[in-house]
């Protein structure tokens, strides 16, 4: 996973929010789930990353 997975993953999060927003179905346990679950994934993409960076930079 990259940076460019993290934006994207970023994008649909803030998307499906407004769509879900717009639609009054924010209140519905699923949704919730759901967003809970994009945001944990793209924290935990970030964290990867991040730390993928600094076990490289260390070898050089």
């Amino acid at each position: 996973m990259n940076d460019k997975i993290t934006l994207i993953a970023t994008g649909v999060f803030t998307l499906f929010f407004f769509i879900s927003g717009m639609l009054d179905i924010l209140d519905y346990f699923v949704v919730k789930i759901i967003l809970l679950v994009i945001f944990l994934g793209i924290v935990v993409n970030i964290i990867l990353v991040k730390t993928k960076g600094k076990n490289k930079k260390n070898l050089l």
